[in-house]
């Protein structure tokens, strides 16, 4: 999937584009208003990521001119703005998602996939399947060749995560803000240690392994075998 991230900010452009990147995102970044209309106008993205203040032209422009033309792309706009009304003139002028800064990773990729998933039509899967391994997001169920795994929270948290990621590298500094909602520390060892309690259950007791470490980049689960 493409991404457009139209944002003037170094620093927080430069943690949006990284993380995406990790995700497995294909981005492309512009740093003012002007080249922001040009990317959103000649290329087609799944979904565009907008600050409102801009150099050249603002976000809302950048909108106001997308929506004249027909482009439908989702958009989520970043914005220092926090009042009410602030988030009602930028939903009006055409925005589908609004984020107010500072923001989490976590929360903006969220909001990504749930504005994506809106814009295709594909309805949220009850069940997640990888091989023979199943997790019910209803029941919080797991099972893997038909049997029951049981799982703490975290684990199960983190087994969610990669599945709904299945086939895609999930990065240590993705699990820790994802699964503990803080920043990467490279000191800490809390997601090896809990990817180690997790293969113990749903890889150990069986033949095939579902979860392979990629070194130096991170994990990722599927039924393909090592």
């Amino acid at each position: 999937m493409r991404i457009l991230i139209v944002e003037d900010d170094p620093t927080i452009a430069e943690y949006v584009v990284n993380g995406l990147r990790e995700s497995g995102y294909t981005v492309d970044h512009a740093a003012d208003g002007n080249a922001g209309l040009e990317y959103a106008l000649s290329t087609e993205y799944d979904a565009v990521v907008m600050d409102w203040m801009l150099p050249g032209r603002s976000g809302l422009d950048i909108i106001a001119e997308m929506r004249g033309k027909n482009i439908d792309t989702p958009v989520l706009i970043l914005s220092a703005r926090q009042g009410v009304d602030d988030k009602v003139t930028g939903l009006q002028t055409g925005g589908d998602d609004y984020l107010t800064k500072p923001f989490s990773f976590a929360e903006l990729s969220a909001r990504l996939q749930a504005l994506i998933r809106r814009s295709s039509r594909t309805p949220t899967e009850s069940k997640l399947r990888v091989g023979d391994l199943v997790l019910d997001r209803f029941s919080r169920e797991v099972t893997r060749d038909g049997q029951a795994l049981i799982l703490h929270a975290r684990e199960y948290g983190l087994l969610e995560y990669m599945m709904n990621n299945a086939g895609r590298v999930v990065t240590k500094t993705m699990i820790l803000e994802h699964i503990w909602d803080y920043s990467f520390n490279p000191q800490t060892n809390v997601v090896e240690v809990l990817l180690h309690r997790l293969r113990s259950k749903v890889d150990k007791p069986f033949p095939t392994n579902l979860i392979s470490t990629i070194r130096g980049v991170g994990y990722v689960i599927s039924a393909r075998e090592d």
